[in-house]
Order: C-alpha cells, then structure tokens, then sequence
C-alpha cells in the first residue's frame, strides 16, 4: 500500500513580518497574482487563478524577527517553474531586485536557484528536466548536486 499517486502539496502558508515587503517579493518579483487579501494580516497568491499557492500571514508575527539559524522549521519552499526559460526569466527578475542568490544547483532531475525571501524563508526556484532524462541507477533515482550554470540558464531567458 502506499499514497494515491495524484496527491500532491497544494499550497504553503508562510508567517512573515510585513504583508507589503512580503508582497514586494512574491508579487512584484516572482510575479504572483493576489487572488485575496486580508487587509495588513493576510494575502493570498497564485499562479494561473488557482485560489492559492502561497499564502501570507501576520496572525503570529507582525513585527517578527526571522527565526535564528539551528532551530527547525521550514528549510524552503520549492516552487517549479514549467521551462527552462521559464525559470530563467524568473531568476533575471530576482537579480534585477538586488535580491543575492545563496545556491545554484544541478541535481540531474532539475536545475535549482536558492535564495532568501525578505523574512529569511527558504526559497527554491527550479524547473525538472523531463523524466526520461533524469539519471537513474537500477530501479532508483541517482540525484546528485552539482554546480549549475547560471550564465548558461540566464541565456534560455523567454
């Protein structure tokens, strides 16, 4: 027995500090749409109208510090990108805002950007190469890290 092969994760609920700053990220940046807002407490973004994929809240943490490396929480949140030049374009926005990216990898089964949002929440920015192209070995997944070619990704901007 195991999990139904069409579950999949349907969204991430991050606490943050400040909904604009926040906002000035996932929307201005990444190019989220809001699909609600709840004032200054609460907002919710999408891609392509779904009702949410990220939502946004102050319930806990108006005002907070981010929370000291070597205590537990989210270590990112993965967000996937179609294409290649799909992801490309994303990461040309991210570094156009001044925003420093802190990793760049190849795992064989995707190319990965990490960076930080203005809360220090982990976020990855990575798109899959096609499943027939992923390295295997026997009936497994192989996935390694690797540096990846950022000049090269900046090239495949749409």
């Amino acid at each position: 027995m195991g999990i139904d092969s069409r579950v999949d994760i349907g969204h991430v609920h991050l606490k943050v500090a400040d909904i604009e700053r926040s906002l000035g990220f996932y929307r201005d940046v990444l190019g989220f749409d809001v699909m609600q807002r709840m004032g200054d407490s609460a907002a919710f973004l999408s891609a392509g109208g779904y009702h949410h994929h990220i939502g946004l809240n102050t319930w806990e943490s108006r005002g907070g510090p981010a929370p000291p490396p070597g205590t537990t929480g989210l270590y990112h949140v993965a967000i996937r990108y179609p294409t290649r030049a799909a992801l490309s374009d994303a990461v040309r926005r991210v570094l156009e805002a001044g925003i420093r990216l802190s990793g760049a990898s190849d795992h064989g089964v995707s190319e990965a950007i990490y960076l930080r949002d203005p809360d220090r929440n982990g976020v990855e920015l990575y798109w899959d190469r096609p499943k027939e192209q992923w390295p295997m070995a026997g009936e497994g997944v192989a996935m390694f890290t690797q540096p990846l070619d950022l000049e090269g990704l900046l090239r495949e901007a749409e």
